[in-house]
């Protein structure tokens, strides 16, 4: 069958399409039209022209009876969609043009348009490329996810310490999506099971209705495009006008603050009980709808269930859709009659499971007693998918019960009812095996594969960074952004003098916007042709921001001991959130933005150092400092990091990498050449081991006398005058415990940034291993990533 294609429109007739939205769906005319008012037309008028293949891709799917693919992730990072939808469809050059026509600027429309905060970090991120790449090659899917009204949070600074806002990108109309009302499902909460004619039936005293808004994503050239389906929450039971006239308002309110609480922020604060509830209700929320909907478009075109698994694939994207399992024989068995084995086999063979980390609070556990009080239903299917487990395997250990110790194990969970149960890195997934399910591997060895993350080159090349992607077109042709293997052609350019003055000319660009732009939201001047240092990630005591900061310290230090000795000039770009409950994490932030304050005041640095932490880090920001960034600071503790895809994004766009050898930086350091890598660091097995001594983190301080001035001046108070005790306790862990190992790798993490230095000063020998990166990450594609998992785990053909 053809391909499915957007026609080409001239500019005249993109110019019409905007004018028509602007009279007729915004509602103004030019003369008062405002940035916000041009932007909803412009964003109407790129719909209208996804919306063709949109419906053409769907069309297909039930004409052929394709299998699709069914997305389940509490995460969506896709970041403003003006710029990602025009470049896709091909569009962008005569969006501008019809613009120009109009005396409108794209860019301002495009920086007019807010990230939709429906995501955090990674995960989400990862999620969207996946998307992007999902209808790219063309494999039907559904993403699914909670249309979030205030996200995470809003990220600003006082005093250095980070403050949680609302977000609030929806108090703006949305353009690109379509409510569906007609998609609507009734959720259930709380309640008993009752026994009726020898059936087990679950009389639920909450429900909620979960109604669908649907974004349309379409692939590279417009060819196909799938379906995002965010689901928002409303009352099952209509606003109680009798109690609000009696007086009793609040009373009235309770079953609509119950439905906006679900989707109002994505995780809410789970230190307390009331917070993990909310928690819970939300990941089953997500799933139940998701789960109802996919049984109702099966069933719209088949029987019955015998085939299910035949046109079914639906991936967790992690443990938070993990109870996608019990909902899935819960609706086998209560609405659909079928007895509890083949239910838990069918649920198996269409369910799988990605894994994303090692880390305790990332593979949930719920107290038996919180889902047998939410989801009572629920506890007693995983109580028999646990039995049927231990059945099926009698001599097995009992720390792979999936309830154990009066706790739900979710991450058991998902392993015992997923066909297959992937990692995300080449090491990750060795040690998914050998670590976090040894015993469960030995039962079932062919379970677990692996599936490298990716991204997506359309918005981490040719968005991001159009300098570098016009220089990649002119040398190799076009093409390469569906086929980023064919970046390896630039390596022979890369020994011509004149193309790595080019690639340079493009970085020191990207260098010199961001300063601008720095200096316009920071108020801080910077000079581009410092070494831009770039540490952009959640924050998290394993991710290691903690051992940048430290160097910052010692490298600060050593100019003030020697302030007319020549220094590299090096500005340290920090970005990112730390969770609001997370408070060992925001005294990092805190530390991080006391220390920029002195640094950036001390007028002995002269330009030679300089800390920068913009607040607020998103997609938006990521694609300007990306592209900017000289180093890559990938330096979590070994055997930590799943994957990381930031660490791809910053090599594509030809930046150099500091790390460990963790997660994917494994397989970058293998792909770019070990010799434009700067290593450092513990293996995940020297790691292990390092923890078995009880004294590691004394030892290693004590010799390292930079790293004892570090501490000694964080602990006097040099940064922190008006507090002088503020890091008392930070380094009292620094000095007694160090779980993430911050010390014992600290004098090899100054080793290799004295090596980024000694490079640095060749600035061309720099510009040939940057552009080496470039054109050695072709392997890191998203495309690649989901033809993997189409050929490995769903067994999803592409339509194209």
């Amino acid at each position: 069958m053809k391909d499915i294609q957007t026609p080409p429109i001239s500019r005249e007739t993109m110019r019409a399409d905007i004018l028509h939205h602007l009279k007729f769906t915004v509602g103004k005319d030019p003369a008062h039209a405002s940035v916000y008012d041009w932007r909803l037309a412009l964003s109407h008028a790129l719909r209208d022209r996804i919306v063709e293949p949109w419906f053409a891709s769907t069309r297909k799917t039930w004409e052929q009876d394709q299998k699709r693919v069914y997305y389940l992730s509490m995460e969506y990072l896709i970041g403003r969609i003006i710029e990602d939808a025009a470049i896709n469809l091909g569009l962008k050059e005569i969006a501008a043009e019809a613009l120009a026509d109009l005396g409108q600027d794209f860019d301002v429309l495009v920086h007019d348009e807010p990230d939709a905060a429906l995501g955090n970090g990674g995960l989400g991120r990862l999620a969207a490329c996946y998307m992007d790449s999902m209808a790219t090659v063309g494999c039907p899917g559904y993403g699914y996810g909670l249309r979030y009204e205030h996200g995470l949070f809003r990220q600003r600074f006082e005093m250095g310490q980070q403050v949680e806002t609302p977000e609030d990108w929806l108090t703006q109309r949305h353009p690109w999506e379509f409510e569906r009302p007609e998609a609507a499902y009734v959720v259930p909460f709380r309640g008993h099971v009752e026994t009726r004619d020898g059936k087990a039936v679950w009389v639920p005293s909450e429900t909620v209705i979960a109604t669908a808004f649907d974004t349309p994503l379409v692939g590279w050239q417009g060819r196909w495009a799938n379906t995002l389906r965010l689901w928002g929450a409303r009352p099952s039971t209509m606003f109680d006008l009798d109690r609000f006239n009696r007086g009793d308002y609040r009373a009235a309110e309770e079953p609509e603050i119950l439905a906006r609480t679900l989707t109002r922020v994505l995780y809410p604060d789970d230190t307390t009980h009331a917070g993990k509830e909310l928690r819970l209700k939300q990941e089953f929320f997500l799933t139940s709808a998701s789960i109802q909907d996919i049984l109702r478009r099966y069933l719209e075109t088949h029987d019955d269930l015998s085939a299910f698994d035949r046109h079914v694939a639906i991936q967790m994207n992690d443990t938070h859709p993990a109870l996608a399992g019990p909902e899935l024989i819960r609706l086998f068995i209560d609405e659909h009659g079928m007895d509890f084995e083949p239910a838990m086999t069918l649920a198996w063979k269409v369910l799988g499971y990605t894994n994303h980390t090692l880390l305790p609070e990332a593979l949930e556990r719920w107290s038996t007693w919180m889902i047998g009080t939410v989801l009572p239903r629920h506890m007693q299917i995983i109580e028999m998918i646990d039995a049927a487990h231990r059945a099926a395997h009698p001599s097995r250990p009992a720390s792979v019960d999936i309830v154990r110790n009066n706790e739900v194990h979710m991450g058991e969970l998902a392993f015992v009812m997923s066909h297959k149960v992937n990692g995300v890195s080449a090491l990750h997934t060795e040690l998914v095996k050998t670590e976090l399910f040894p015993e469960l591997h030995r039962l079932h060895p062919d379970r677990i594969i692996n599936e490298t993350n990716g991204i997506t080159p359309r918005r981490w090349l040719k968005l991001a960074n159009p300098g570098l992607a016009d220089l990649v077109t002119e040398t190799i042709g076009g093409g390469w952004e569906a086929d980023l293997d064919r970046l390896e052609e630039l390596a022979p350019h890369v020994e011509d003098a004149g193309f790595r003055a080019a690639f340079m000319q493009v970085k020191h660009q990207n260098k010199a916007r961001t300063a601008n732009w720095i200096a316009e939201t920071c108020g801080m001047r910077i000079d581009p042709d410092a070494l831009f240092d770039v540490q952009v990630k959640r924050i998290h005591e394993y991710k290691r921001q903690l051992l940048n900061i430290f160097e910052t310290i010692a490298r600060w230090h050593r100019i003030k001991q020697n302030p007319d000795a020549d220094f590299v000039p090096r500005v340290k770009i920090f970005g990112g959130k730390s969770a609001p409950g997370y408070a060992v994490a925001k005294e990092i932030i805190h530390l991080i933005n006391d220390v920029g304050h002195v640094i950036n005041n001390d007028p002995d640095m002269r330009d030679r150092l300089k800390v920068v932490y913009p607040a607020n880090y998103n997609v938006t920001m990521a694609e300007r400092l990306i592209p900017a960034a000289d180093l890559s600071e990938q330096i979590s503790t070994a055997g930590m990091e799943a994957s990381g895809t930031g660490n791809m994004k910053l090599s594509l766009n030809g930046a150099l990498t500091i790390g460990t050898l963790d997660g994917a930086n494994v397989e970058i350091r293998e792909r770019v050449g070990a010799e434009n890598f700067f290593l450092f660091g513990l293996t995940a097995e020297e790691v292990l081991a390092r923890r078995r001594n009880v004294n590691h983190a004394r030892e290693a301080i004590e010799q390292n006398e930079d790293l004892k001035i570090v501490l000694q001046l964080i602990a006097e108070g040099r940064f922190s005058p008006d507090q002088p005790e503020r890091y008392h306790g930070l380094v009292h862990r620094a000095w007694n415990s160090d779980y993430f190992l911050v010390a014992s790798d600290f004098a090899d993490y100054q080793r290799a940034q004295a090596d980024v230095d000694a490079m640095f000063r060749d600035r061309d020998e720099w510009a040939r291993r940057a552009a080496i990166n470039t054109a050695r990450m072709g392997f890191f594609s998203s495309d690649r990533a989901i033809r993997g998992y189409m050929k490995d785990i769903w067994g999803a053909r592409s339509a194209l």
